[in-house]
């Protein structure tokens, strides 16, 4: 019999202190709602986090229901069967009700949720094993090994998406809405409100626990035509502590390649100046207090 791992169980109230919780216990940590894929991946050793958070009494994750512009907000704890069986779904949105209807087992319908189903693990016949069975083989590229049983001499693993809301979802046009501990958006612009913005400074950095930075990006609006993201800013920060150092090494990494365009009435050069202020702005509210 398969028993799951020893970990700690956190379950928060709000979504503020499930994402507080999350970057608390770090990289080791996971959050889990109905279940349906994360025990079993914990049983067969897959998936080990230390900590786990559990959004099942986060009520604000909870519910379906109409907007103002017409369309349907799904909260990321729905359960399938609730998705499968809404009325207002079934009429404005088939598809998604009909992916739902089709996820498995009745049983594992009504723990399984929305949220989970969008993801989904990546699966595969030489991963979903027991930990002796894929200890056996020299496990795989997925998890601890570094072959793909799949294609042998491929370089990378071909693990197959599952979901069958997110298909879904994509065709439709939907969009997620993420909640993190490790984000900022700042926005310059004329007045204090509805004008567009002439500058907007978008970072993120995921932090281990020493506050060691693991992984960043910057991107940077209406600068260009698109998004521009920062590579060499986010660079800089890697392997820091997101120190005063690192964080002036980032922001003149953004201020080198923003060419602003004169498509405003602010001159070129204070927009680019900007860029280099606001990098710096948005990386300070992101460094850990001391």
């Amino acid at each position: 019999m398969l028993r799951l791992p020893r970990f700690t169980l956190v379950q928060p109230r709000t979504v503020a202190e499930a994402v507080r919780a999350r970057a608390d216990a770090g990289e080791s940590a996971m959050f889990v709602a109905g279940g349906t894929d994360l025990w079993p991946n914990m049983k067969r050793r897959q998936q080990t986090p230390r900590t786990v958070v559990a959004l099942g009494g986060v009520r604000e994750l909870a519910g379906i229901r109409m907007r103002d512009d017409g369309g349907v907000t799904i909260g990321a704890l729905a359960s399938l069967a609730e998705v499968a069986a809404h009325p207002l779904l079934r009429a404005k949105y088939p598809a998604v009700a009909r992916a739902a209807e089709l996820v498995s087992t009745p049983t594992l319908r009504h723990m399984g949720t929305i949220g989970g189903n969008l993801l989904l693990d990546t699966r595969c016949n030489y991963y979903d094993q027991t930990e002796e069975w894929r200890r056996a083989i020299d496990y795989c590229m997925k998890k601890d090994g570094a072959i793909c049983w799949v294609a042998p001499s491929s370089p990378r693993c071909w693990a197959v998406q599952s979901s069958d809301g997110a298909p879904v979802a994509v065709a439709l046009g939907a969009s997620v809405t993420l909640a993190g501990a490790r984000g900022a958006y700042l926005k310059l612009r004329r007045r204090g409100s509805f004008d567009f913005p002439v500058l907007g400074v978008a970072a993120w950095v995921d932090l281990a626990k020493d506050g060691t930075v693991t992984a960043a990006r910057i991107v940077l609006g209406a600068v260009a035509s698109c998004p521009q993201e920062v590579p060499e800013g986010a660079a800089a920060l890697v392997g820091t502590r997101l120190d005063a150092k690192a964080i002036e090494a980032a922001a003149e990494a953004a201020f080198k390649p923003a060419k602003p365009m004169d498509n405003t009435d602010f001159t070129l050069a204070w927009r680019k100046e900007m860029v280099r202020v606001h990098v710096r702005r948005a990386l300070e509210g992101l460094a850990p207090r001391r």
